[in-house]
């Protein structure tokens, strides 16, 4: 049993599966490049044949459109996330990047943000499987705050269904687990240092589940000695502060990847509240200040086979065999 690599490009990111096996692992990883295509051309808001694209056409339609079973379960997770994150995860939030542009140096006229606010908000949405409305025209539904971790983990199952045991699906630095390698011995996932880009604070051992990060310390911009990060309170429509980077362990990439958005969102409560529901987590501040339950798992800087790499172009974690 060999380790089989496919690397490709895919949802604005570098990705990659590793499986071990035998001669008909290529045909696995071919499938699972294909699902990750599918995924992309069904949820992509820069693609005008999306299903996305469809959606944000409609808004302003009272008739609105009706989603297939895959979307509405979705849509579902959207609304959970949001009421247990007291709205602060809220899908159709993605409107206010026309506001920034984090490689001006300049900050939006409040005016610019008070002009997209009135289109922001999950509580306007008229969902109702299987049709969903976007009441007024000019919303939009952004299925890319956790279309990628989703996919992680669908790419994961599908490698499992095709009786691969051991691998690691990385899209962009979401990881979900297919299995442990051959041995037993878990999968090295480096966390990248938020204050050296360079270098990696550490790595943690996953067998299981899936790992994603979520930073503000490369897609931004500093102003006056202020960190302005791309991650934008739907309330406001002005970047959150508190915590720069936030990687979770969970069952699942998507479970993962929503509670470090999560976190970031609620700033400087972030990491508390993490630590509150129990996730497998590793946070760091504003202040420089390490915290999470996963700090005392952390290998030290330098252990074999870790690298670090930013996860979404701004986060923190990577892989290696």
């Amino acid at each position: 049993m060999r380790l089989h690599r496919l690397a490709f490009q895919a949802m604005g990111s570098p990705c990659e599966v590793r499986l071990h096996g035998g001669d008909e692992t290529p045909a696995v990883l071919a499938a699972a490049q294909a699902e990750v295509a599918r995924l992309e051309a069904k949820y992509s808001r820069y693609r005008d044949d999306s299903l996305a694209t469809r959606i944000n056409r409609s808004a302003g339609d009272p008739a609105g459109v009706e989603v297939d079973p895959e979307t509405a379960h979705l849509l579902d997770y959207a609304d959970s996330c949001h009421r247990q994150s007291d709205g602060l995860f809220d899908v159709t939030s993605g409107i206010l990047r026309r506001a920034w542009n984090l490689k001006s140096g300049k900050l939006p006229a409040q005016a610019e943000l008070d002009a997209l606010l009135p289109l922001v908000g999950w509580t306007k949405v008229r969902w109702r499987a299987p049709r969903l409305v976007l009441p007024h025209a000019g919303m939009q539904l952004d299925f890319g705050g956790y279309v990628k971790e989703y996919t992680a983990d669908r790419v994961a199952a599908l490698c499992r269904a095709r009786g691969a045991r051991h691998g690691l699906v990385d899209l962009g630095g979401d990881l979900a687990v297919v299995g442990p390698h051959p041995d037993g011995a878990p999968w090295r996932v480096g966390i990248r240092d938020p204050q050296h880009a360079e270098r990696a604070l550490g790595a943690l051992p996953v067998g299981w589940g899936g790992v994603a990060s979520s930073g503000a310390y490369e897609r931004c911009m500093v102003l006056d000695g202020v960190r302005y990060g791309h991650i934008l309170d739907p309330r406001t429509g002005w970047p959150v502060r508190g915590l720069v980077s936030v990687t979770v362990v969970a069952s699942h990439c998507l479970v993962a990847g929503t509670l470090t958005t999560i976190a970031m969102l609620k700033g400087e409560s972030g990491g508390a509240w993490l630590e509150a529901t129990g996730a497998h987590c590793l946070y760091v501040t504003d202040a420089g200040r390490v915290g999470g339950t996963l700090v005392r798992r952390v290998m030290p800087e330098g252990t074999p086979g870790s690298v670090a790499r930013s996860s979404r172009g701004c986060g923190g974690q990577t892989t290696a065999a």
